[in-house]
């Protein structure tokens, strides 16, 4: 059970809980059929009916984002300099405890899955769990054979210990790669111990899923069902 006025006020991107309150004192907000009195009156959002100026209120415990960054936009709630991944949301999506679940460079570019479940979030960036993302890569030079070798062992930098990583060669100088861990600048690091740099870095799946092809760089879209339960099982 919650407050009436802070849980729709978690549901509503345009409403603070002062507006919420400002309704009940006018008789907008109605809790199976009744007008709400008081502000601090309790509601189970699961099973009771709650409208707000007609308009039946539709509740989400957690939302889960797909959104396709663009570069030079920062992964973070807020940022004082550039334009962070929330401030891309449209107006529907947007709520009170939003965040990037983990984190991409800010050159680096694709799927960025933002949420408000911190429980969720923790268990697919927590290396112990193994959960795979998937990256392309294009690089300046041509990958040498004994790159692959040295990912899928393990490898280590400036004694910064890596879990093995997967790599699968397209081309002279491009590659998708998997890895089950997240750490600073770490795919341009790894190849930067080869003598390669990599100048043009996408993230294309998370968890089993791929980044939708129909989003643009800088759209994003509520995962599906079947989405969201792939990413609950991992």
């Amino acid at each position: 059970m919650e407050r009436i006025d802070k849980l729709i006020a978690s549901q509503s991107p345009d409403l603070s809980r002062r507006d919420v309150k400002d309704l009940i004192r006018r008789g907008e907000v109605k809790l199976n059929g009744r007008p709400v009195r008081s502000a601090d009156e309790k509601a189970d959002p699961e099973r009771d009916e709650i409208t707000v100026s007609g308009k039946k209120l539709g509740y989400k415990k957690y939302l889960y984002i797909m959104l396709n960054k663009p570069a030079g936009v920062v992964c973070a709630t807020r940022d004082g300099l550039s334009e962070a991944v929330t401030d891309l949301l449209p107006p529907k999506l947007r709520r009170a405890g939003l965040f990037p679940a983990g984190r991409l460079d800010k050159d680096t570019v694709g799927f960025v899955l933002i949420t408000d479940d911190g429980a969720l979030a923790h268990r697919i960036l927590s290396p112990k769990n193994h959960v795979a993302k998937k990256y392309f890569v294009r690089l300046r030079d041509n990958i040498p054979d004994e790159v692959q070798p040295l990912f899928e062992s393990g490898m280590e930098i400036s004694g910064d210990k890596l879990l093995p990583a997967k790599i699968e060669i397209i081309s002279e100088k491009e590659c998708f790669l998997y890895i089950k861990e997240g750490k600073y600048h770490q795919i341009k690091r790894m190849f930067q111990a080869t003598g390669n740099e990599v100048i043009y870095l996408k993230r294309l799946e998370i968890a089993g899923i791929h980044l939708d092809p129909n989003l643009e760089e800088g759209d994003c879209r509520e995962l599906t069902k079947d989405e969201e339960n792939l990413l609950k099982s991992c």
